[in-house]
């Protein structure tokens, strides 16, 4: 999760993505939100960038895992530095490859869920899924979902009595397709 609020205090994006994970566990997947702004996440592009790097443990989680979920708020129109980071480090799976010469990602699903109080969430869904892609994940139709406010507005998602119809299908969606990817993909892999 890339928000850039640190723990313990509540963040719209860890909102947004517990609700995308009670949706994933209704599907019988479990899953786990790791607040990236809490660990020292070095910068780089290598899949571990040297003493104290958090990014090693993280990573073997996301490779265990069969689907990505990365939440982000908007900033200034983009996602946030923290989702940045994510990426860049995720870069360094291009040149990780199994026995058969293919990326690790290759076989796991991406999603994202995306919160702000500004327009751009299709355009921040957009770039991050260009860059899962690139790093080799795979995207189901539907895998993202968001909660825009109003533009200048003064609410968060995590003021909200609950999520709004509209989100809570679109998590849901989400939720449905993403495992049904996931479940083609382990049944029937990418060929070498």
């Amino acid at each position: 999760m890339c928000t850039l609020t640190p723990s313990p205090a509540v963040s719209s994006s860890h909102v947004l993505a517990e609700q995308v994970l009670s949706e994933l566990d209704g599907h019988g997947v479990r899953g786990e939100a790791i607040r990236l702004v809490d660990l020292d996440v070095k910068p780089g592009v290598q899949a571990d960038m040297g003493s104290g790097d958090a990014w090693p443990e993280v990573r073997r989680r996301v490779l265990g895992a069969d689907i990505l979920l990365l939440a982000t708020p908007i900033w200034l129109g983009h996602p946030s530095s923290v989702a940045q980071r994510a990426l860049e480090r995720l870069d360094a799976e291009l040149s990780e490859t199994d026995e058969n010469g293919k990326p690790l990602t290759y076989g796991k699903v991406a999603t994202v869920a995306i919160v702000g109080n500004e327009d751009g969430a299709h355009k921040v869904s957009a770039d991050l899924f260009q860059a899962l892609n690139d790093c080799g994940f795979t995207i189901p139709a539907g895998g993202a979902t968001y909660w825009v406010g109003e533009a200048m507005g003064s609410t968060d998602y995590k003021d909200l009595d609950g999520a709004p119809d509209s989100v809570a299908s679109t998590t849901k969606t989400l939720a449905s397709n993403a495992v049904h990817l996931a479940n083609l993909l382990r049944d029937a892999p990418y060929p070498a």
